[in-house]
């Protein structure tokens, strides 16, 4: 063999065997390596290239020529592809399936032309040996679509190079050196490609196989120097856009700079061409209202409350940051809003079942005597009366008994309907469910004889309306005891210093004699003899 032509196969046979190494490396690597499998089908078609260069440079017929030229086909027709997967994978661009099959569309279609050439001519118009060479070389005639192959081939490498050269300025120095061995390993075949099309290389020899021995090499280096497979730099803008929190950078006079797409998740209104308003402009284009909350303290958090076109509530905590300069100086802040409506409801679950009761959404007993006492210290500290009205169902088994226990709760659920409607003629009144069918109001700054008819008109409300369903017609009834603390005026009923549980002592002794006279009666508490005030 030609001493010329074992230099080149021996340097093509070293470009393979780094090329294998490279391969191995990442299969042995694969769970450490983000994007392991591509880069293994990268090496490998390019190892199956290299090779089968090397064995048609050794052959010694056309036809040896062509074999090998399809086998090549195998590996440089998808390699460009692939390699421009890799730096999308690197620089933090996703595809879906479907853009990833597109763009093996022209490499499946090269593939299948280079095998049928004989039968139509269009990737090579003829192939010979050339003449006054020192050893066997092949020249071409070149068909249409070689060239565009030769075009996609191209244009694959040269985004590659403008992808990575794109993540220069945001890349820390430490990974520059992954960056320059990317772009190598894209520019180098590119260019070898390239002079070899132009005819100048020795010997009409493509150096491609030859130049990837030196990007194999570069890539065993930069994994080697800087961890390039296994550590890779994600880019601040994939970082940016790929936070669940939206963010809102604004400059030193308030205004919009710029927002994450979590931003438009929550706020869909929100849009580029508010870049350049300050927060409150772009906020009353969004809501009609400027930013409903005061930028608080770098670190400090605080909270607002969103209101969609559909009417739903939103909570957002919001976090404030200082953009400082180089310098040292603020150049801006830093908004970051997280989501925290899940959180709200579950606080509004929690807080309903501690303090409401399921059945009527009533204050339960134990809230209903917490809050009533606060009141009655209020209103003995100012002077003023506070008034209470125990009422229960009248003959509330029987409905149990009769019916069952589900017509029980609708007939629960009747009277505080009506108890509700009357809640407009005292705002203020606490009111609470205190057992099974029995129930409290307390009224502040009411007076025993107001407290009075006040009870009247829900007794008379019950006693009007009849509860209906599928058991029929039913009228419900209740019986009512009142008492009061106070002082001055109030001599006869209220006594200063009363405790909430003497209140409401007090009120039961009345309701038990409203249940003794007949029942459906309102009746207060006197101290010394029990006679109704209402008939």
């Amino acid at each position: 063999m030609n001493p010329i032509l074992t230099m080149f196969i021996s340097l093509i046979a070293t470009s393979g065997v780094f090329t294998v190494f490279l391969c191995i490396y990442a299969y042995l690597k694969r769970k450490d390596i983000p994007g392991a499998y591509t880069f293994i089908i990268y090496t490998a078609v390019q190892a199956i290239y290299i090779f089968a260069h090397a064995f048609e440079m050794a052959s010694d017929t056309l036809a040896q020529v062509k074999g090998w030229t399809m086998i090549e086909y195998i590996g440089i027709a998808g390699a460009p592809a692939i390699g421009l997967l890799i730096v999308m994978q690197y620089v933090g661009i996703n595809m879906n399936r479907k853009r990833i099959s597109l763009l093996f569309v022209i490499p499946t279609l090269t593939f299948i032309i280079v095998i049928t050439n004989d039968f139509h001519h269009l990737f090579y118009k003829s192939m010979y040996f050339r003449e006054n060479t020192p050893f066997l070389t092949t020249d071409t005639v070149i068909g249409q679509y070689y060239i565009v192959h030769g075009a996609y081939t191209f244009g694959c490498m040269l985004a590659a190079v403008v992808l990575l050269l794109r993540r220069w300025r945001q890349t820390k120095k430490a990974y520059r050196l992954q960056l320059l061995t990317l772009m190598a390993g894209q520019f180098l075949p590119m260019t070898g490609a390239f002079v070899y099309l132009m005819g100048v290389t020795p010997y009409g020899v493509d150096p491609v196989p030859m130049l990837l021995c030196v990007t194999s090499a570069m890539y065993i280096w930069a994994i080697v120097s800087t961890k390039m497979l296994t550590v890779i730099p994600i880019a601040k803008e994939s970082i940016f856009e790929s936070m669940r929190e939206g963010v809102v950078v604004l400059d030193f006079a308030d205004r919009l700079i710029d927002f994450n797409g979590a931003m438009i998740y929550m706020f869909p209104g929100l849009s580029t061409q508010m870049l350049g308003l300050t927060l409150d402009e772009a906020w009353i284009q969004l809501s009609g209202t400027p930013f409903p909350v005061e930028r608080s303290q770098d670190g400090e958090q605080v909270e607002m409350v969103w209101r969609n076109t559909a009417g739903r509530e939103f909570y957002y905590q919001i976090r404030s940051s200082v953009v400082r300069g180089r310098n040292g100086d603020p150049i801006g802040s830093l908004l970051m809003l997280i989501d925290v409506t899940e959180q709200h409801l579950l606080q509004d679950q929690l807080e309903q079942l501690a303090y409401y009761d399921g059945l009527t959404k009533l204050f339960n007993r134990t809230e209903f005597l917490r809050r009533s006492k606060s009141l009655l210290t209020e209103m003995q500290r100012d002077n003023l009366p506070l008034s209470i009205i125990l009422f229960d169902i009248d003959h509330f088994k029987n409905i149990n008994d009769t019916y069952g226990h589900d017509v029980g709760d609708l007939a629960i659920q009747h009277v505080v309907a009506i108890v509700k409607r009357l809640e407009a003629e005292a705002p203020e009144a606490l009111i609470g469910r205190y057992g099974g069918e029995e129930f409290v109001i307390a009224l502040p700054g009411c007076s025993l004889e107001q407290a009075a008819i006040l009870a009247e008109r829900i007794r008379a409300q019950l006693a009007a309306e009849s509860m209906s369903g599928s058991f029929g017609t039913m009228s419900v009834t209740a019986s009512f005891g009142l008492s009061q603390a106070g002082s001055g005026q109030f001599e006869l009923s209220g006594k200063a210093g009363q405790t909430l549980e003497s209140l409401l002592r007090d009120a039961d002794i009345a309701l038990y004699q409203a249940k003794r006279a007949g029942r459906n009666q309102v009746r207060v508490f006197e101290p010394q003899a029990a006679s109704p005030l209402l008939t």
